[in-house]
């Protein structure tokens, strides 16, 4: 092993079918055995100096290669038993998989993390593959959030790995060795989010509403409905001939920076690696010999654990300069916690909720650079929030371009697992920042839900300029449910239904115009750019409520939207413009409407 771990990487090329394991590429080849290689190396340097295992609290699993097949299927598959249908349960998971090779099929539940601690997603490889239907459902994923898979490699037994999803479940720096497919048989999903990953052949999205697709490598995509978009994707489908069919392929991605992820090397070092920003990219961020990134120590930051913080205990820390590690759980916060020094990364494990239970912001960060806010969900508690995340305290002319916010898997919930309230769940005040992947939900399902239960106003407004979101998804808020007033915004794929439970249309009236538009650009805003949205309503509750215009924004030679559809679902009420006062209306003799561009 040692001549390997001394061997420049891009050097090496190996035969994996010597091993047993699949074909891949020679560099994703090379990776992989020189990581093994120098995992190796330093750990016969560090045999004699003992490594404590963290303690991140009992609801982190940890997997070892050493481990039984049967010990590891056996944990995998309580777990799911517990999250299969567990859909507002208080239980929360996270499953780490140290490097090496997994004979195992995971079935992937509600509130469960896999997260490969490997430095590349080959390091990890799940030889069975990855399974999510919605068989608990009767087929209809549409309801199958809160779950994600980071940082490893899948063979799926069959061939195909299955990720029938709706949203907040993304899959991130993964390696699909096969095809994927993106629905259960035929039944309804709404989904989804999948970047910086490597799919080796064919992604089937079946019935799937919509779908982002970022800086990603794929084989090719088949099948479409409403609204799919591609951007920085090698190999992704043609777009000249939308909407038939309504592929959106932005080649390049203009800025980003990926999520920070848990790993650990070879002496059993755990560290949080943060990858630097990247402009106008294409394709995954993994496949050079040095990602350009900060390695992050775990001593820099404080495990918290749901059980025992508190917002006081949170907020030490961080004054301390310590970045906080959510290991799986709620936190019941009666106060903010405060996030105020620059390149502060907030990680969640499990999708760490955060739950206000005086009336209070779960979170804000300060005006400052590089924080970094990833896998965090924000619940509503009974008591009103004005707003759950605040960005900025105030609009301010202060530049982050050079080390930009950023947002990685945030998502928001007011309803749903109980009354919750929230005037609020987002504001961005701070200029610059990235947004990767928010969904924020005025709940339309499950406990404390009503038209007035679980009030709100605007599910997210946005005050800073340059700011950009890859998959932004806001549904069911009673005002504007993306209300835009900073200039230079960019949003690549909009996903948003308006609310479900109106009464009546009186109830639901702006002035004296039908309806909120679901995304608003303010009047006085004049440089501002959509791509790829879709807009759709279901009133069910009154099947003769209207919305006048699916979006509203001012008109000028520096505001530009592409790729716009409006959906009345099955018939069920009316969205009568798509942008302004342009487009068919959608409603029970035109199901869709679509424009190209203004």
């Amino acid at each position: 092993m040692s001549y390997f771990a001394s061997a420049h990487r891009h050097t090496l090329r190996f035969n994996l079918a010597s091993l047993g394991l699949p074909k891949a590429s020679s560099l994703l080849a090379s990776l992989t055995l020189a990581s093994w290689a120098l995992a190796g190396c330093q750990a016969t340097e560090a045999q004699n100096k003992p490594i404590q295992t963290p303690d991140f609290g009992e609801h982190v699993i940890i997997m070892d290669p050493t481990m039984p097949a049967a010990e590891v299927q056996n944990k995998l598959d309580a777990i799911f038993k517990l999250q299969e249908s567990n859909q507002f349960g208080p239980e929360r998971y996270a499953v780490l998989f140290k490097p090496g090779v997994y004979h195992n099929k995971v079935r992937l539940g509600f509130y469960t993390q896999l997260l490969g601690l490997g430095q590349f997603p080959d390091d990890v490889m799940l030889q069975g593959g990855i399974q999510v239907e919605a068989s608990w459902h009767d087929g209809d994923a549409t309801q199958n959030f809160w779950r994600s898979v980071e940082n490893l490699s899948v063979t799926p037994d069959n061939g195909t790995m299955q990720w029938a999803v709706s949203q907040a479940s993304p899959l991130r720096r993964i390696h699909v060795r096969g095809n994927m497919l993106l629905d259960d048989n035929g039944g309804w999903s709404s989904g989804g989010f999948i970047a910086d990953s490597l799919v080796d052949q064919q992604i089937n999205s079946g019935t799937q509403q919509q779908w982002l697709t970022r800086n990603a490598s794929i084989g090719s995509w088949t099948n479409e409905n409403w609204n799919m978009v591609f951007v920085g994707v090698k190999n992704a489908p043609e777009s000249k001939n939308w909407p038939t069919p309504p592929y959106t392929v932005v080649e390049q991605t203009p800025l980003v920076s990926e999520k920070p992820f848990l790993t650990i090397d070879g002496s059993g070092q755990y560290s949080v690696f943060v990858p630097a920003l990247r402009k106008n990219t294409q394709g995954v961020s993994w496949q050079e010999t040095h990602v350009p990134g900060a390695k992050l120590p775990l001593d820099k930051f404080y495990i918290a654990k749901a059980a025992t913080d508190s917002a006081a205990t949170l907020n030490a820390a961080l004054d301390a300069g310590k970045h906080l590690l959510l290991t799986p759980g709620i936190y019941k916060l009666d106060a903010p916690v405060q996030v105020k020094n620059p390149d502060t990364v907030v990680l969640g494990l499990g999708i760490a909720t955060l739950l206000p239970t005086a009336g209070n912001v779960a979170l804000t960060v300060a005006d400052v650079d590089g924080v970094k806010i990833s896998g965090v969900l924000f619940d509503a508690g009974e008591k009103n929030s004005e707003v759950l995340l605040q960005v900025g305290d105030k609009k301010s002319a202060t530049s982050h371009a050079q080390n930009p916010i950023a947002l990685h898997d945030v998502f928001f919930r007011v309803g749903g697992a109980a009354v919750g309230n929230a005037t609020h769940s987002v504001i961005i005040n701070s200029n610059h920042v990235i947004g990767d992947n928010l969904w924020v939900w005025r709940g339309d399902h499950g406990n404390g839900i009503g038209w007035a239960t679980n009030k709100t106003k605007h599910g997210i407004i946005v005050n800073g300029d340059n700011v950009t979101m890859y998959g932004l998804f806001v549904e069911h808020f009673h005002d504007y449910q993306t209300l835009w007033n900073g200039e230079y915004g960019e949003v690549y794929f909009y996903q948003s239904e308006a609310p479900y439970d109106v009464p009546d249309q009186q109830s639901w009236m702006n002035g004296s115009t039908n309806g909120y538009a679901s995304y608003k650009v303010a009047d006085h805003v004049q440089h501002h750019k959509a791509i790829g949205m879709g807009v759709y309503c279901f009133f069910d509750t009154n099947t003769s409520v209207k919305l006048h215009s699916a979006i509203e924004a001012p008109s000028g030679p520096d505001i530009h939207f592409d790729h716009i559809t409006s959906v009345s679902l099955g018939g069920t009420g009316e969205i009568t413009h798509v942008l302004n006062e342009q487009g068919e209306r959608a409603y029970d003799k035109n199901y869709v409407s679509r424009m190209i561009s203004q």
